[in-house]
């Protein structure tokens, strides 16, 4: 998967759903019948504004110049009873993890979590009924019908919330890109300042007996990212997603690991407390600038409720016993 501007996670669209087909107001008339009840059949539904599921798609660049989405209106009903065709729908295929929101409420409509699974949008009008469904005792020959309904008219918002099992929470610059081009098979743009990470990174990581997980590397927090500072809410989005999540603290940070570790747990916890419900493993970076006993010393003061690994993404040092504990964590 490119990485870059191929990555959207936002877009903005106005969707206009089908109108529904009139009915008729046709009465019977054949050379046998100079005076026959009514026959006009019902308009068809107008097309309605259709997501669809689509495992493929990783993200929702292919909408981003789509401005307008805009349904095929229901035909009128026609005379014998006969029903006007239903306006085409238009189908747009999202990857899962896409949600659906009114963009003048911010009202969230659905989510789209599986291969394959639709869910309307935009309904379409529904078609008007024919004349032959007024007859009554009373009035033998009603000479009206309905007219179809309106169709809608809504901009809506998709977001995007990677659907990964791991996700690598941490400050920007803590090694996180890097872990993930090791263990897994992508590769991020590392370099060594902050925010490298614009856009999240996914990337299996093959596991024993042909298993994988997908990791996403999610850009830096910063202290505060919970209140909208840095790139904030924009990237907290994408961990409420992940099944696991990785703390990555590296083993030169200029505070304690148990501080940093709590102020990313703070962080995560103001922005959406369910988070801190989330198995959580705890990967120390940079093992390679450690001795033995730096590191036996560092142990002591690591915070207690959490597994942890030092690992070195330089020399891939604990790299499948970090991959053990994440399993573990996943599958219980």
């Amino acid at each position: 998967m490119s990485q870059g501007s191929n990555f959207v996670d936002y877009v903005k669209i106005c969707c206009r759903s089908g109108q529904g087909g009139s009915g008729s107001a046709h009465l019977h008339r054949d050379k046998n019948t100079a005076k026959g009840g009514p026959d006009g059949g019902d308009g068809g539904r107008g097309g309605h504004i259709i997501l669809k599921g689509n495992k493929q798609l990783w993200t929702l660049l292919h909408l981003k110049f789509r401005k307008h989405v805009i349904a095929e209106n229901g035909e009128n009903g026609g005379k014998s009873l006969s029903t006007g065709k239903d306006g085409k729908d238009d189908i747009l295929e999202v990857p899962l993890g896409t949600v659906a929101k009114d963009a003048e409420t911010g009202e969230i409509l659905f989510e789209i979590t599986e291969d394959g699974e639709t869910k309307i949008l935009t309904p379409g009008g529904r078609g008007g009924l024919g004349n032959w469904h007024f007859k009554s005792a009373t009035k033998q020959t009603p000479r009206f019908a309905q007219t179809g309904e309106a169709g809608q008219e809504r901009w809506m918002i998709l977001e995007l919330k990677i659907l990964a099992d791991v996700g690598l929470v941490g400050f920007p610059n803590a090694g996180k890109s890097t872990l993930l081009s090791v263990v897994s098979a992508a590769k991020p743009e590392i370099a060594d300042y902050a925010f490298t990470t614009l856009v999240p990174n996914l990337g299996i990581v093959s596991y024993r007996d042909n298993k994988s997980f997908i990791m996403a590397d999610i850009p830096g927090i910063i202290e505060g990212a919970s209140k909208g500072k840095g790139l904030g809410y924009r990237f907290l989005r994408h961990i409420e997603r992940n099944s696991v999540l990785l703390f990555t603290i590296p083993s030169d940070t200029e505070r304690s690991i148990t501080q940093e570790y709590e102020i990313l747990l703070k962080e995560l916890t103001e922005y959406n407390p369910e988070l801190i419900d989330k198995p959580r493993v705890l990967a120390i970076t940079k093992l390679d600038l450690l001795d033995d006993e730096l590191k036996q010393e560092m142990e002591k003061e690591l915070p207690k409720d959490v597994p942890y690994v030092f690992v070195s993404a330089a020399t891939q040092k604990n790299l499948s016993e970090l991959k053990d504990l994440i399993w573990r964590a996943i599958q219980d």
